[in-house]
C-alpha cells in the first residue's frame, strides 16, 4: 500500500486528537472546581501547566521526528498519553491535577511531529498551505471545548475524561498501521543542529512572532472558559460554545494564512497580523461589555490564525536543512506564549481588580513584533547594495524567483530607453527582439538552473524598437536555505564596441 498520500490526513487527524486531549482540564475546569476546591490562582496554574511540557517537548519531538519518523513518534506519544488521561479522571486534589496536567502536555507537543514530517512530501511552494492544513488540527481544542462540558453534564467530568482514552488507542493503532515506514530521515546530532541555527537572528525573530500568534491562541483557549464564567456570569456550556467559536475561527484562518504566505510575501502578511493584534489588545483592555469583548476576541482569533500559518511558511524557507530542530524551537516558544498570559492576567487581576494591563501587554508585544517585521521586510527589499547597483556602467536588472522585475539601475534606462516605472512589475519579455525561438530561452534557463548562471550574446529590443546585440550575464541568487531568491541580469551594448 502507498502510504505517502495518507500522511497529510492521518497526521492532521492525529494532531486533532492530540489537541483534544491537551485542553481537557481547561475545558472542564468549571465542572472540576465543583468537586475539587481550587482558588482562582490554582485554577489558572492547573490550566496553564499542560502548556509547559507541551511546549518544551516540541524541541525534542521535532528533532526525533527527523531521526525516527512521524509514525513512531505519534504511536509512542498516544500510548504514553493514556496514563495521564486516566490519572486525571480519578484526581481528587490540586496536586493530582498538576501531575496529570504536566504529562497531558504531550498532546500539545505532537504539533512538532507533523510540521517536521509533512514538508518532506511536498514542494516548497506548497509548504505554507500544507503546514496550514496540518495546523488546522487546532480544531481539536474547539471540539473538546464544545463537547466535553456537554458530556460532563450528562455523565460527570470523570467519565467524560475517560472517553478520550478510546481515541488515543484508536489513533495509536492507525499510525502504527498506516504511518510511513520509509519516511526520509536526518541523522545529524541534536548538538550539531542547534549549533547550526542558534546564532541566526531569524530563528529568534520567528520564535517571537509565534510566541505572540500561537501563544495568544493557546492562552485564550485555556483562559476563556473560566474567565467567561467568572466575569460575565455565563454557564459552563455557553462559555464552552463561545470558546469553541474562537478556536474554530483561528483554526479556519490558519491554512488561509499559509496559503497567503505561499502567494505573497509572508513578512507583509505578518505586518497586517501584528497591526490587528495591536488593535485587538487595546480594545480588550477597555471592553466592559460582552459585545466589545467578543469583537476583540474574534479579532485575536482572526489575526492569530493567519499569523500561525504565515510563520510556518517562513520556517522551511529560511531553515530547510535544519527544519526539525527549528520547528521544535519555534513551536516550543509559541506554546510557552500560551503558558504565561493566563498566569499574568490572574496576577494582574488580583492586584488591580481588572484585566486591562494584561491585555495591553498583548498589544505592546504585538506592536514590537510589527516593528521587527517591518525591519526584516526592509532588509529583504534592500539586500543588494544600492550604491554598487546604481553606479555600475553595465545595465542591471533584478527579478524575483517568478521572473518579475523588481529593480533596474540607471544604466538599464540609458541602454534600453525604458525607465523604472515602465518595467518594474513586468517580465524581461518586454525586451525580446523576436530573433530567438523558445528553444533558445529554454536552453538558457536550463543552464541557469544547472550551473547557477548563463552568459552569452543575445539580441534585444530598445523602447524605440531598435534591435541591438548585447552581452548578457544572468546569475541566480540563493537565500540562506539554498533556494532561489532573485535573478540578476547584467548586460552591455555590443553595437557600440
Amino acid at each position: 500500500m502507498n502510504t505517502t498520500k495518507l500522511q497529510l490526513p492521518l497526521q492532521t487527524l492525529s494532531l486533532v486528537v492530540g489537541f483534544m486531549v491537551w485542553v481537557i482540564i481547561s475545558s472542564l475546569m468549571p465542572n472540576i472546581r465543583a468537586d475539587i476546591p481550587l482558588t482562582d490562582g490554582q485554577a489558572s496554574l492547573v490550566t496553564a501547566v499542560p502548556v509547559i511540557l507541551g511546549s518544551l517537548l516540541r524541541i525534542f519531538l521535532g528533532f526525533w521526528t527527523n531521526r525516527f519518523g512521524a509514525r513512531r513518534l505519534f504511536f509512542i506519544s498516544f500510548i504514553i498519553l493514556i496514563f495521564p488521561v486516566f490519572y486525571i479522571s480519578i484526581a481528587d486534589s490540586f496536586m493530582d491535577l498538576i501531575i496529570g496536567g504536566l504529562f497531558l502536555g504531550i498532546g500539545g507537543a505532537v504539533f512538532s511531529i507533523g510540521v517536521t514530517s509533512l514538508p518532506k512530501y511536498y514542494p516548497k511552494e506548497k509548504h505554507g498551505f500544507v503546514n496550514g492544513i496540518y495546523g488546522a488540527g487546532n480544531i481539536g481544542t474547539a471540539i473538546t471545548s464544545f463537547s466535553a462540558p456537554i458530556v460532563a453534564k450528562a455523565l460527570g467530568w470523570s467519565s467524560a475524561v475517560r472517553l478520550f482514552i478510546i481515541l488515543l488507542i484508536l489513533f495509536a493503532l492507525l499510525n502504527f498501521v498506516f504511518g510511513d515506514r520509509k519516511e526520509a530521515k536526518v541523522q545529524a546530532s541534536l548538538g550539531e543542529q542547534i549549533k547550526g541555527v542558534y546564532r541566526n537572528e531569524k530563528l529568534w525573530f520567528l520564535s517571537l512572532f509565534y510566541f505572540i500568534t500561537f501563544g495568544s491562541f493557546v492562552a485564550f483557549t485555556v483562559y476563556l472558559p473560566n474567565f467567561l464564567v467568572n466575569n460575565f456570569g455565563l454557564d459552563s456550556v455557553d462559555a464552552g460554545l463561545r470558546t469553541a467559536g474562537f478556536i474554530t475561527l483561528a483554526t479556519i484562518m490558519r491554512p488561509i494564512g499559509g496559503w497567503l504566505g505561499d502567494r505573497f510575501n509572508p513578512l507583509f502578511i505578518l505586518m497586517l497580523v501584528f497591526a490587528g493584534l495591536t488593535f485587538s489588545g487595546a480594545l480588550l483592555s477597555f471592553s466592559p461589555t460582552i459585545t466589545l469583548y467578543t469583537i476583540g476576541c474574534l479579532t485575536v482569533a482572526f489575526c492569530a490564525g493567519i499569523g500561525n500559518g504565515a510563520v510556518f511558511k517562513l520556517v522551511p524557507f529560511y531553515f530547510s536543512k535544519q527544519g526539525g530542530i527549528v520547528n521544535g524551537i519555534v513551536s516550543a516558544l509559541g506554546g510557552l506564549g500560551g503558558f504565561f498570559p493566563p498566569l499574568v492576567l490572574t496576577i494582574v487581576y488580583g492586584m488591580t481588580g481588572h484585566n486591562a494591563i494584561g491585555f495591553m501587554a498583548l498589544s505592546e508585544f504585538a506592536l514590537a513584533s510589527f516593528v521587527i517585521v517591518v525591519w526584516m521586510y526592509y532588509l529583504e527589499r534592500t539586500g543588494v547594495d544600492k550604491k554598487i547597483f546604481d553606479s555600475t556602467a553595465q545595465g542591471m536588472m533584478v527579478t524575483d524567483q517568478a521572473g518579475v522585475i523588481q529593480r533596474v539601475n540607471d544604466s538599464f534606462t540609458t541602454l534600453t530607453g525604458f525607465n523604472r516605472e515602465e518595467v518594474i512589475g513586468k517580465t524581461p519579455s518586454v525586451l525580446r527582439s523576436g530573433r530567438h525561438d523558445e528553444g533558445f530561452y529554454k536552453e538558457m534557463w536550463n543552464t541557469i538552473e544547472s550551473q547557477g548562471f548563463w552568459q552569452g550574446e543575445i539580441w534585444n529590443k530598445r523602447k524605440n524598437g531598435e534591435i541591438y546585440p548585447e552581452f548578457l550575464t544572468i546569475s541566480r541568487i540563493n537565500n540562506e536555505a539554498g533556494d532561489v531568491q532573485f535573478y540578476v541580469g547584467t548586460f552591455s551594448d555590443l553595437s557600440k564596441t
